[in-house]
C-alpha cells in the first residue's frame, strides 16, 4: 500500500494562523486607502461646488450667496447652495440623489452631543447636502460677538484674504468634528476637514475650537476665527 501524505494539524495552526496576522495587518491598510478614496470623491465635489458658487457670483454682480429667510437649527449655509444647482448641472428640489452633494465619508452627524448614525446628506433640513456655504454673517448677532463672521452677500473683489477665507465646506469643518478621521465628540480641537475657499482651492485641514469659547455662547468653530496657526479664516475682513 501506498503511503497518503498530508497536512498535520500543527501546520494548519501555522497557516491559519499565518493567516489571521497577514488579515490583520492588510486591514488598517485596506481601510485607509478606502478613506483616501472617499476623501478624494468628497473633495472633487467640494471642487465642483466652489466653481458653482463662483459662477453664480459671476452672473450676479460679483457677490457671492445670500438667501438668508429663517434659521433652522443645524441648518446654516444650506439654503444658499440651491441658488447653485444649476450651475452645478442639477434641476429641481434638492433630493437624496443628488450625488454632487453627497459626500460618502458622511456617515453620521452629531444632533448636539448625540451621535446620530446617519449622513446629513440624508436629511431635508440639510436640503440634502454634505456641505454648507460659510454664511455665518446673516445671522442675528449674540453678544459679544456681532454680527457672526462670513461671507454671504459680500462682493468677492471685498475680501481681503481669498486664499484663507472659506467659501464651502464639509459640515462638521462648522463645529468641529471629522468624518474622515472620527474623534468621538461632537467638537473637538483639531478636527480635520475638507474645505474650499475663495480664491477656489480646496484643503484637507485642522479646524480651531477652544472649549472656554462656551462660556461666552460661541460653541462652535465658525463663531470666530482661528488664532495664529491654522490655514482659513471664517471672516471676510
Amino acid at each position: 500500500m501506498r503511503e497518503r501524505r498530508g497536512f498535520t494539524l500543527i501546520e494548519l495552526l501555522v497557516v491559519i494562523a499565518l493567516i489571521v496576522v497577514l488579515a490583520a495587518l492588510l486591514l488598517p491598510v485596506l481601510n485607509a486607502a478606502k478613506g483616501r478614496a472617499r476623501r478624494t470623491t468628497c473633495l472633487n465635489s467640494l471642487k465642483q461646488i466652489n466653481l458653482g458658487v463662483h459662477l453664480y457670483a459671476e452672473d450676479h454682480g460679483n457677490t457671492l450667496l445670500s438667501n438668508r429667510t429663517g434659521v433652522v437649527a443645524g441648518s446654516l449655509g444650506v439654503d444658499e447652495l440651491k441658488l447653485v444647482r444649476s450651475y452645478v448641472g442639477l434641476n429641481g428640489a434638492p433630493s437624496p440623489q443628488d450625488v454632487l452633494f453627497a459626500c460618502p465619508a458622511d456617515i453620521f452627524h452629531y444632533n448636539y452631543t448625540e451621535r446620530v448614525s446617519e449622513g446629513s446628506h440624508l436629511q431635508a433640513r440639510y436640503n440634502y447636502s454634505s456641505y454648507a456655504f460659510n454664511a455665518g454673517n446673516t445671522l442675528p448677532g449674540d453678544p459679544p460677538i456681532h454680527p457672526w463672521p462670513g461671507v454671504a452677500g459680500r462682493r468677492m473683489n471685498s475680501i481681503k484674504d481669498p486664499v484663507k477665507t472659506v467659501l464651502v465646506a464639509e459640515f462638521p469643518a462648522f463645529l468641529p468634528y471629522s468624518w474622515h478621521e472620527p474623534g468621538g465628540k461632537a467638537h473637538y480641537k483639531d478636527a480635520k476637514d475638507l474645505v474650499s475657499f475663495v480664491d477656489g482651492h480646496v484643503s484637507y485641514i485642522k479646524m480651531y475650537w477652544d472649549a472656554n469659547n462656551l462660556r461666552t455662547g460661541r460653541e462652535e468653530s465658525w463663531h470666530y476665527d482661528p488664532p495664529e496657526g491654522y490655514d482659513y479664516r471664517w471672516s471676510g475682513d
